[in-house]
C-alpha cells in the first residue's frame, strides 16, 4: 500500500509512521513520498534523513481562496496518481483540499484531527485553537480523531478515536503535549486497519 503523507509543520506524526513501518509496524504500508505546503515545514527534513522523496506543492497566494484550493488540490492529485498512491495521510496538514483529489481519493485519505469530533472541528479549527477551545468550553476529555476526508472540513466518516481526560490547570500547551502522544499511536493504528480492510 502506496502512502503519501501530507504535511506543513514539525511533522511528529510523520515520523510516527517513519518510525512505525522501519519497525514493520505499518502492515502493509509503505510510505512512498511526502508532500509539504511550505517550504520550511521541518518535516521535510524527517523525509529526507529517512530517504523518503519530499516535495513542496505551496497554495498559489495571488489565486482565490477557492481556485487557490483547487490548484493546489489538482497539483497534489496530479503526484498521487503518477506515483501510484493508494492512501493520502494528512499529517498535520492545515491546507483544505477539493476537487477531483477528494472523489478520486474517497475511502483512500484520511486526516487527524486533535479534538474529540464532531467538537471542536471545521474551518480555523486547528492546533492550539482547538485545544483553548476545548478548555474555554469546560470538557472533561479530550483526544484525537482520525477520520476520512471528505468534502467538508473534519465532517467525513470516524475510523478510530483517541480519548485523554483533561487535568485541572491544563493549558493549550499541555493538553497539545498529551494529546500528540495518542495521535501518534492513532495515525499508524488508522493506517494498519485501512491495509488490512
Amino acid at each position: 500500500m502506496n502512502i503519501l503523507v501530507l504535511v506543513s509543520g514539525s511533522g511528529t506524526n510523520l515520523q510516527a509512521l517513519i518510525d512505525a513501518e522501519r519497525q514493520n509496524l505499518l502492515g502493509n504500508g509503505k510510505i512512498t513520498a511526502v508532500i509539504a505546503d511550505k517550504m520550511d515545514a521541518i518535516a521535510l527534513k524527517r523525509a529526507i534523513a529517512a530517504g523518503i522523496p519530499a516535495f513542496v506543492e505551496t497554495p498559489t497566494r495571488s489565486l482565490p481562496k477557492v481556485e487557490r484550493r483547487l490548484d493546489l488540490s489538482n497539483r497534489i492529485l496530479y503526484r498521487a496518481r503518477a506515483m501510484n498512491i493508494d492512501l493520502i495521510v494528512y499529517a498535520g496538514f492545515l491546507s483544505i483540499l477539493s476537487g477531483d483529489l477528494i472523489s478520486a481519493f474517497a475511502g483512500r485519505m484520511i486526516n487527524i484531527h486533535p479534538s474529540l469530533l464532531p467538537k471542536f472541528g471545521g474551518e480555523g479549527m486547528f492546533g492550539n485553537k482547538v485545544h483553548a477551545a476545548v478548555l474555554a468550553a469546560g470538557e472533561t476529555e479530550s483526544g484525537c480523531t482520525i477520520h476520512f476526508v471528505d468534502a467538508g472540513t473534519d465532517t467525513g466518516p470516524i475510523i478510530l478515536q483517541r480519548r485523554i481526560p483533561v487535568m485541572p490547570g491544563d493549558t493549550p500547551e499541555t493538553l497539545a503535549e498529551r494529546i500528540h502522544e495518542e495521535e501518534h499511536r492513532a495515525i499508524v493504528e488508522a493506517v494498519v486497519k485501512i491495509g488490512s480492510a
